[in-house]
């Protein structure tokens, strides 16, 4: 079991930065890749980023590339979004999430929701004109 706490979320002007932290806790060492996606106002849920270490791998949606860069710390409890050049279409609320190993054809899908199985409760990021 996994529990994942989402933080760093806040109102920032277009142009200036955030980084969002997720600090998982409990069984951890099973986990194999954590990503991040956002849900905007009356849209869809959308991937944003993953990094994963079986296989080692980051990845970005396209919208994001550049901009945002995903990362986990030393103890590998903890991973980042670190965000700039926000713009207004970034407002959303941001969720972490985390994948167990579930077979060879699951590790190359670490940018759909179904390979996940924890969610964090999602932190809102506002970014205004």
């Amino acid at each position: 079991q996994v529990q994942l706490v989402e933080s760093g979320g806040g109102l920032v002007q277009a142009g200036g930065s955030l980084r969002l932290s997720c600090a998982a806790s409990g069984r951890t060492f099973t986990l194999r890749a954590m990503g991040w996606f956002r849900q905007a106002p009356g849209k869809e849920r959308e991937f944003i980023a993953y990094i994963s270490w079986s296989p080692p791998n980051t990845y970005y949606a396209d919208s994001v590339k550049g901009r945002f860069t995903i990362s986990r710390d030393n103890a590998e409890n903890t991973v980042y979004l670190q965000m700039n050049i926000l713009k207004p279409d970034d407002t959303a609320v941001y969720y972490c999430a985390a994948a167990n190993d579930h077979g060879a054809y699951y590790r190359g899908r670490y940018y759909s929701q179904a390979t996940y199985d924890y969610w964090g409760q999602g932190t809102q990021v506002t970014v205004s004109s």
